[in-house]
């Protein structure tokens, strides 16, 4: 009979780019004699070995925490990190990860996500080969248990597909013996297969679970949904449908099969409309947050500290049990606890500020003029009264910044549950202070505010996939196809109105650009700090887009002092900071008798500056597969340029 040890020995001999040891994952019992088929022919013991693929699953993609202790934000132009812990995310803006250094790794790379799979496919084989009975308790959980299995190979195989691209699909165990021939997929064949594995599991698994039910959280029929809407919108993005034309010129292993085709952006609608339509008794499944009304302004200790900026619908959307019930399609539970928004307090909260926002994810956040929102880098925002001197004031820009942001000037809860004016001027929380920002900005979004240190709390969001996620492809997919135009619209401006944001404006509907640019603004708004925007400017390409170089050009031949040129570059051109990914750019306050902010009875006026100067070169588009993967596994190519 084989024991246990030799069952684990086999599984550490296959697929020797990517199986790590997993010594770990089946348990044993006291004896150390529990066999395989021991194993396999108990509920509760399959039951143990899902759960640890859930976590499996939670550690490969932590939005708050991607990094170890740093969001993704910070490798993108949302965040600025510090140099703590490493270093980790300013290693990667400066260029300096390679095939044989991964800053940061921590269950999210290549060799972690196969160990996923592994998994994944040892409990679908194993399940059918012995037999396991269903849960003694509860007739059909196993087979739920199974349909969330083939869920999560498909997720870490659309994990994978978001970081490297081309992968070998690996859709069954592996035994020794095995011919170990891998080699990759196109993302397109990729993609297909997910799809096969997400339908497989909708057959299984059940249309939701209530919030009260101990297994709220699980993968249900809408996650299974969310899975394929997500993967036919990377497959119809520039990166895998026509990049030829945005730049990019690196062939990969199969470059004939990415030109351009409408069709993906068709499956990529309906897909999205799946989700949007998908029933639960009579009932559409999802539905967007809107508990508190427009004068509702009260923190969750009940108290108005933030001058009435910060509307409480999104304050509670992030932590509302309702909102993850009705609006999430797909979350991870206690992604982390009070300790992160100690790291995220300014210094005059005892904080270290390891992220902070920059100018060019501000820039975003629309200016309102009259009954709609319009960027403020546009001329309709310039002649309704934007001014980048006073840029914060109350009440003019979208709501989502006053929630997401702290800058210069905004009113905030301190340590003794008093109103604080923020002051990047002076004090601790001065421009280049100890533990300071260096933007001129604070992070915001996520905060429990009446937190003061006492007690604790876990943080469930950012969810994995929120509505307004398939609400932006299904708007982006109808744009393209150039149909369903009024009801796009329609539909962005309920994701602004749930925010008490004013709508696009009508002429978004006639122009197919304009509703381009609304819809991509949309999605770094909305979705701000939640683990998207690393992906989406790669899916776009934008750092080598034509309008984006241009941008970058001229920013670069306006001067060779920093503070100068980004002015003299805002000037000249009136337009969104470059998103090439090579730079980004702060606002500091400068004492001004003229000056229209106030604080601490000083005058001040804003002005941008250039914080750093990053590296992004086409390479960077895709992540190297790890020189030690590569010498296990020679047929499998690395990534172009590296």
């Amino acid at each position: 009979m084989k024991k246990l040890d030799r069952f684990l020995a086999i599984a550490l001999l296959v697929l020797p780019l990517v199986f790590t040891s997993c010594s770990d994952y089946l348990d044993r019992d006291d004896d150390d004699n529990i066999t395989e088929a021991d194993v396999f022919a108990r509920y509760e013991k399959v039951n143990g070995l899902v759960s640890d693929v859930y976590a499996a699953a939670k550690k490969a993609d932590r939005p708050l925490v991607f990094f170890e202790h740093f969001s993704n934000s910070a490798i993108t132009d949302e965040c600025e990190g510090t140099n703590v812990e490493g270093n980790i995310t300013n290693n990667f803006n400066n260029g300096a990860w390679n095939p044989n250094s991964l800053p940061g790794s921590f269950g999210q790379y290549w060799e972690a996500l196969y160990e996923g799979i592994r998994k994944a496919n040892l409990i679908i084989e194993n399940v059918q080969k012995y037999n396991t009975p269903d849960n003694p308790q509860q007739d059909g959980d196993l087979r739920n248990r199974i349909g969330e299995m083939y869920f999560m190979r498909g997720y870490f195989h659309m994990l994978l597909m978001r970081m490297y691209g081309e992968a070998p699909y690996i859709d069954r165990v592996i035994n020794a013996g095995d011919n170990m021939d891998f080699k990759k997929e196109s993302v397109h064949s990729m993609v297909e297969k997910i799809v096969t594995d997400a339908q497989t599991a909708y057959g299984m698994v059940p249309n939701k679970y209530v919030k009260t039910s101990e297994n709220f959280g699980r993968v249900d029929k809408g996650a299974c949904l969310g899975l394929i809407s997500f993967v036919r919108w990377v497959a119809a993005t520039p990166l895998w449908n026509g990049a030829s034309q945005y730049g990019y010129n690196l062939r990969r292993v199969f470059e004939d099969e990415y030109a351009y085709d409408a069709t993906r952006w068709r499956k990529a609608k309906e897909a999205a409309k799946a989700v949007l339509d998908f029933e639960v008794g009579g009932t559409k499944r999802y539905s967007l947050y809107t508990k508190h009304d427009a004068n509702d302004f009260k923190d969750p200790a009940d108290g108005n500290l933030n001058d009435s900026r910060v509307y409480a619908r999104l304050w509670d959307m992030f932590y509302d049990m309702d909102a993850f019930a009705n609006e999430y399609v797909f979350f991870m539970t206690k992604s982390k606890d009070q300790a992160w928004q100690g790291d995220i307090y300014p210094p005059s909260r005892e904080g270290s500020s390891r992220q902070q926002p920059v100018q060019e994810q501000v820039d975003e956040y629309e200016y309102i003029v009259g009954d709609y929102g319009y960027p403020v880098y546009s001329a309709e925002a310039r002649k309704g009264g934007y001014d980048d001197a006073n840029p914060y004031v109350k009440g003019t820009r979208d709501p989502r910044f006053y929630r997401d942001v702290i800058y210069h000037g905004a009113p905030y809860r301190n340590n003794k549950n008093e109103s604080k004016t923020i002051n990047t001027a002076s004090g601790s929380d001065k421009i280049g202070a100890t533990n300071a920002t260096t933007t001129g900005y604070y992070l915001r979004k996520f905060q429990q505010e009446s937190w003061n240190k006492s007690g604790n709390f876990s943080i469930n969001a950012p969810a994995i996939w929120r509505l307004p996620e398939f609400i932006y492809i299904y708007a982006e997919a109808c744009n393209e196809l150039g149909e369903d135009i009024d009801e796009a619209y329609k539909l962005v401006n309920t994701v602004r109105e749930r925010s008490f944001m004013k709508p696009m404006p009508p002429e978004v509907k006639t122009n197919q650009q304009l509703m381009r640019e609304y819809i991509q603004r949309e999605r770094r708004v909305e979705l701000f700090y939640e683990g998207k925007r690393p992906w989406t400017c790669r899916l776009y390409l934008e750092p080598t887009s034509k309008e984006e170089l241009a941008k970058e050009s001229l920013w670069k031949s306006s001067g060779s002092d920093n503070s100068k040129r980004t002015q003299k570059y805002w000037a000249a051109n009136n337009g969104a900071l470059p998103r090439c990914q090579r730079m980004i750019n702060g606002m500091r306050p400068v004492q001004d008798e003229n000056g229209a902010i106030t604080v601490d009875g000083v005058k001040y006026r804003m002005e941008r500056f250039c914080v750093e100067e990053r590296t992004f070169s086409i390479q960077h588009y895709l992540f190297p597969i790890r020189q030690s993967e590569l010498q296990k596994t020679p047929t499998i190519e690395q990534n172009p340029g590296w």
